[in-house]
Order: structure tokens, then sequence, then C-alpha cells
């Protein structure tokens, strides 16, 4: 069996288990040991399955190197606790496991764990204001809208401006959005934001939608000072003042003599332990328990960092206020410290990074059921929080940016045309067909005659046209579309037959000049002088 990721999705925790458990059995080695004069097949010692099962951790990409031997010996007291291992006489269901030679064996079935069963969560569609929402004032757009007909009338509404003339427009004027409006669409387009970015059908198992608070991810947008730290509006949930001050003297610590703390040996460590004690002793993790599967669900995408880190600072914005300052201010700290180099050893025997991660990482993300792999989860989310803590408590620029723009254009003012208001009860197709190039040739050549041919021809008979105003549209019309127009009077006695001349009148004699007939021209007589 090959080490494969564990993507994102439901019930990462308990997959990660199962595969953990199958590679552990499928491949540790088993030998013949001795004990008590007594020998003993098919069976390895505690210290063989630490290093064998530390190996394993380290080079398994959903872990990673970062995982050290005293958490490899914890998982081997689950294994214990939970009768994937049992000791050579048979005995399993405590963590008594320890680092060296006693004996272990596999208890010939080994169930693996069931993934949990949730109650659906039932969905909730949020209503959010829409161009079609009446104004309180206006009971007359409450009219139910007939489903569309694409008629010939339809087709001269739509094209009206085609053929020279524009339809009288009105203005729709968006009823006002609430602020409980504007916090429900933040929060109905982050949570999809994040759906799409896990590639999910849905968040239902990762995290209860109905825990999520919008005025949580409004203030952590906009509540932000220009160092990048969020501010708190109330002042009560702030680190205690000795905490902060222990974390700012172990942040800044200086390569100088002005230190303002009093020093002795070992005054750093002190520091240090009154800083995890404070942050061992929280009620609840810096990530909350209701989020646990949804940061553990992104951890499948820590091949691809850049999805990764979207997916973080999405999650990140779900996090109460007081609890995005602290773990701001955290993992500042613990940055900074493991950049110091000259920052004296916290710990006889672990690196500095080791330490922080160690120290902190049950604070950070827990679970509350007590999930058999939640310290290495913890262990590998710190990590990557450590190495992209900057980028990942950003507010995400895209999806404010969408957001924002999606507000502004619910609140601006519509023109609607005649006609317009039978286009909003058109539903999208259920389904596509494929169609051949021949057939989509033949559409898009002919698609849209049949609609302009009708058109033609309630022009031509409609009788309340004069013969003036009817040429005027059908010139509209022939510049418009030529090609129907060429259709339907391919020839210019076609066209003239519409309007065939009429008989011209002869003109009436004038009653003057009957009752006075022309008379023969008479020559006169000229007199010359």
């Amino acid at each position: 069996m090959d080490h494969r990721i564990v993507g994102p999705g439901p019930y990462r925790a308990t997959k990660l288990w199962n595969e953990t458990v199958e590679l552990f059995r499928a491949r540790m080695p088993l030998r013949k040991h001795r004990c008590r004069f007594k020998s003993y097949e098919h069976c390895f010692t505690a210290a063989e399955a630490v290093d064998w099962l530390h190996e394993l951790l380290r080079c398994n990409q959903n872990f990673g190197p970062e995982v050290t031997r005293k958490q490899t010996v914890q998982l081997l007291k689950k294994f214990l606790k939970n009768h994937v291992i049992e000791d050579i006489k048979g005995k399993w269901g405590q963590e008594n496991f320890e680092d060296n030679g006693h004996l272990y064996r596999f208890p010939l079935s080994s169930p693996l764990k069931p993934y949990p069963k949730r109650p659906p969560c039932q969905k909730d569609a949020v209503k959010f204001p829409q161009w079609t929402d009446p104004l309180p004032s206006t009971s007359q757009e409450n009219i139910p809208v007939r489903p569309l007909v694409m008629n010939s009338e339809m087709w001269y509404k739509r094209h009206s401006i085609a053929i020279g003339e524009v339809p009288a427009c009105r203005l729709v004027y968006r009823r006002q959005l609430t602020e409980a409006n504007v916090e429900e669409i933040w929060k109905s387009m982050t949570l999809s934001y994040l759906q799409k970015i896990l590639g999910l059908d849905s968040l239902e198992e990762v995290l209860d939608v109905k825990l999520v608070k919008s005025k949580f991810i409004l203030h952590n947008v906009y509540s932000v000072s220009k160092q990048g730290v969020l501010i708190l509006d109330d002042k009560s949930k702030e680190l205690p003042h000795w905490v902060l001050s222990a974390m700012k003297c172990l942040a800044n610590w200086p390569n100088c003599s002005d230190l303002k703390q009093p020093t002795y040996l070992g005054f750093e460590k002190d520091v240090f332990k009154t800083i995890a004690d404070y942050y061992g002793h929280l009620k609840e993790p810096l990530l909350t328990f209701h989020l646990f599967d949804a940061f553990v669900s992104v951890l499948g995408l820590l091949q691809e960092e850049k999805m990764a880190i979207e997916a973080f600072q999405i999650c990140c914005l779900l996090l109460p206020p007081e609890n995005r300052r602290k773990l701001q201010l955290l993992m500042r700290m613990m940055t900074r410290i493991c950049l110091n180099k000259e920052m004296p050893p916290l710990c006889d025997g672990l690196g500095t990074r080791t330490l922080m991660i160690q120290t902190f990482s049950r604070c950070i993300l827990c679970s509350k059921d007590e999930v058999d792999l939640d310290e290495l989860l913890a262990a590998r989310l710190v990590t990557f929080l450590m190495d992209n803590y900057q980028e990942i408590l950003k507010v995400p620029l895209a999806l404010q940016t969408s957001i924002e723009e999606h507000v502004a254009h619910l609140r601006r003012v519509q023109i609607k045309y005649p006609g317009a208001d039978m286009d909003i009860t058109l539903s999208a197709p259920s389904f596509c067909r494929q169609i051949s190039p021949e057939e989509f040739e033949y559409q898009r050549a002919y698609g849209s005659q049949e609609p302009l041919a009708d058109l033609l021809e309630e022009v031509i008979t409609d009788a309340k046209l004069s013969s003036k105003e009817k040429k005027k549209k059908l010139k509209q019309f022939q510049k418009s579309y030529p090609e129907v127009y060429q259709e339907r009077f391919p020839t210019p006695e076609s066209e003239a037959l519409l309007f065939p001349e009429k008989p011209k009148a002869k003109p009436q004699l004038l009653m003057w000049a009957l009752k006075n007939p022309f008379q023969p021209f008479q020559r006169t007589r000229s007199f010359r002088m």
C-alpha cells in the first residue's frame, strides 16, 4: 500500500487513522523474540514499533518530517487503548505503552474506526433582497408574471431599438439593504467560496453552518490596524497585560544590555513557561472545537500551497475576533523566537522550532471528542502556520472585493423596459444536450430568422400604419436585417407589389375655360407710324 494524500473532505481524521492502522499492520516487521526463558512468534518490541512507525509518519506527506518520537509514542499508546496492538499476554485497553523492550503483537482482527453519522442539517435558504422585490408603497409590483412566450410581439420589444423606436423605461429602486442583509450576504458568499476551494458538494460534514457568526466575519475584515493586527472592541477580551508583556519580551529579545526586565540565569525559560501555561489553560483551542474538521480538511490541500493558504484565510475569518487576535500575536512571537539567533535555548535537548510546535500545537488545534490523530494533525497545521502566518492571517482581497461589488450592485437603481419583467421567470436549463457541428451551424444561421420574419410580416400586414410609416419601418428593418428582408422581397418587383401605384386621375377643366371656349386666333392690323 503506497503513501497517498488524503484530500480535503469530511472525516479526514478518521480516514487518516484507518490508513495508518492498515499500513502499520501490513508492513511492521514481525519476528521471534524471547522473554523470561520463553519464545514468542510474530511479535515486536515497543522500541522497534516506535522506530518503524516514526519513520513511516515522517515519510508520509499527510504528517510530514516534523513528527517527533514522543508523538509517535503517544500514537502507539492510543493503538494499545483501541486494541490495534496488544501485549504478548493479550492485555490492552490502557495507555501504558512505554518506549522500551516490552513485547507486543497484533490481535487477530483490528477493527477500523467507523465514520461518524451526523444528523443532516436542514438547509435554510437565506432570502436576499432581489431586483424584483417590491417597494413597500407599490402594490402593483406584486402581480404574478406570466411565463415568457417568445412571439413576434416580444421580439419586436427586444429589437425596438434596432428598428428605430426606443420604448419608455422606468427606474426600479431597490429597497435598502439592512445590516442583517449585508451580514448574511457576507456569510453566504464566504462559505460558498470555502466550499468551492475545498471541492465539496456541501460544507455540512466539516462544519455546522448555523454556528458561523456573520458579525465575526465582518469584524475580522474591517477592524484591522495598519500593522495587520485585529483590533477588539471589547477590551475585556484582550490578552492579560502580564501575558502580553511576556510575549513582547521574548518576541523582541534584545542583543544589548538595556533590557528593562530584571534578568537572571534561566530568565527567558521562566518567561516562556508563563506564556505556555496561559495558553495551555484556555477552555477552547484558538481555532475552536466546531471548526476542527474544517481546518483538518484544509490540511489535505498542503501540496497546493496557494490553494491551502486561501482556504486557511477563509477559515480564519470564521474565528471569534478575540481568538484571531490571540492567534496573530502568538504566531508572531513563535516565528520571531525561531528566527532570533541570539535567543538562548529555551529547552535542553529540543530545538527551538520543535519546542514551539510541541508546546502550542494543542492550544491552537484540538478536537473536543479526543480524535486519536489530533496531536499529529495539530503539529502539521502549526508547522504550516509558522511558515505562512503573515499570508494566512491577511484578509483575502479577492473575496472582499467580490462581496463588496455584489453588495454595491444590489444597491444600484435598475432601468427596466416594457416586457423586461417577463425575463425574470426564465429558468436555467436543467441539462445540456450535445449537438452535431452541422446542427450548430444551422441554428446559428437560422435560429433567429423565424421570429424576425414574423416581425416583418406583422409590419407588412399592419393595417393601422399609413403607407408612409410602413415604408419608413420597412426601410429601417432592411437596414438592420438585410438577409431577412432580401428573403422576403427577393426582387424589386415583389417589393413594388406591396405598394401598387394608383392610377393618376385626369385633371379637370377649369370652369372658366368651359364658359369661354377657345377662339381662333385673329390677326390684328398693325399701325405703323
